[in-house]
C-alpha cells in the first residue's frame, strides 16, 4: 500500500469549515424565524427546508447539476456575468452542501427557539431593548445547547455528504475528492487496504461527533431541570 494520501481529509474539513460557518450565518436568524411563528409561509419554508432529509441525494445533486451547468440558462448567466463556473468546482460543493446540510443546523435551533417561554423576550422588551438586541442577549444564549448540536450535525453531515458531492464535484483531485469520495474512488480500484484507513477515519471521527453530541444534550437536559 502506498503513503496515505490525506489531501482528501484536509478538504473535506475546508468543505465542512466553510459549509458549517455559513449555515450559522443563515440557519440562525432562519432557525429563529421559523421557530417564533406558524404562519403559512413560514410551515412552506420548512418543509422546503426538510426536504433533503427525505430526498435522495443524487435528487437535489441532479438538479443542481442542471442549474449550474453552462448549457443551461442560470449556469451560463453565472458564467456571462461572473465568470463563475460551480460545476465540478470547490464553490459548487460549498453551495450543495449549504442546500443539503441546512436542516441539521435550523431543526434543532428551530425547535429550542419554539420552546422558549415568551415571557423572557417580553420582559426584555418591557425593559426597552430592542428586537436585535433582545434576540444577542436573551434568545441565543438560551438556545446555546441546541446550538452546538446543529454545528456539530451540521459539521459531521457534511463530512459524510456523498451523493450531492459526486453530482456536482465528480471525482477531481485537489477539487472534489472528499473523504467519501475517496472511499469510493479506492474501491473502484480494489485499494481495499487504503479504502479502509479512509473509512475508519470517517467511522472514527462518527462516533466521537454523536457521543458528543449526546453529551451535549444530557448537559442541556440536566441544567433545565435543575
Amino acid at each position: 500500500m502506498q503513503d496515505l494520501d490525506l489531501s482528501p481529509f484536509w478538504l473535506t474539513l475546508k468543505l465542512a469549515a466553510i459549509t458549517t460557518t455559513i449555515l450559522l450565518i443563515i440557519g440562525l436568524p432562519l432557525a429563529a424565524w421559523i421557530g417564533k411563528g406558524r404562519t403559512p409561509a413560514r410551515a412552506l419554508v420548512e418543509t422546503l427546508i426538510a426536504m433533503p432529509l427525505v430526498l435522495p441525494p443524487s435528487v437535489l445533486g441532479f438538479y443542481l447539476l442542471l442549474a449550474f451547468s453552462p448549457q443551461y440558462t442560470f449556469g451560463r448567466w453565472l458564467i456571462d456575468t461572473f465568470n463563475l463556473k460551480l460545476v465540478f468546482s470547490f464553490p459548487g460543493l460549498v453551495i450543495g452542501s449549504v442546500l443539503f446540510s441546512l436542516p441539521f443546523m435550523v431543526q434543532p435551533v428551530q425547535a429550542a427557539f419554539a420552546n422558549l417561554p415568551r415571557s423572557l423576550t417580553e420582559a426584555s422588551y418591557t425593559l426597552g431593548k430592542s428586537r436585535l438586541t433582545t434576540f444577542w442577549r436573551v434568545e441565543l444564549p438560551n438556545v446555546k445547547p441546541a446550538i452546538i448540536v446543529g454545528t456539530i450535525m451540521a459539521f459531521a453531515h457534511t463530512v459524510g455528504e456523498f451523493g450531492v458531492v459526486l453530482m456536482i464535484g465528480g471525482n477531481i483531485p485537489g477539487v472534489s475528492r472528499v473523504m467519501s469520495i475517496a472511499i469510493y474512488h479506492e474501491v473502484e480500484q480494489l485499494n481495499y487496504d487504503t479504502a479502509h484507513l479512509y473509512s475508519a477515519i470517517l467511522f472514527g471521527f462518527s462516533f466521537a461527533v454523536v457521543l458528543v453530541v449526546n453529551l451535549v444534550k444530557r448537559r442541556g437536559h440536566l441544567i433545565q431541570t435543575l
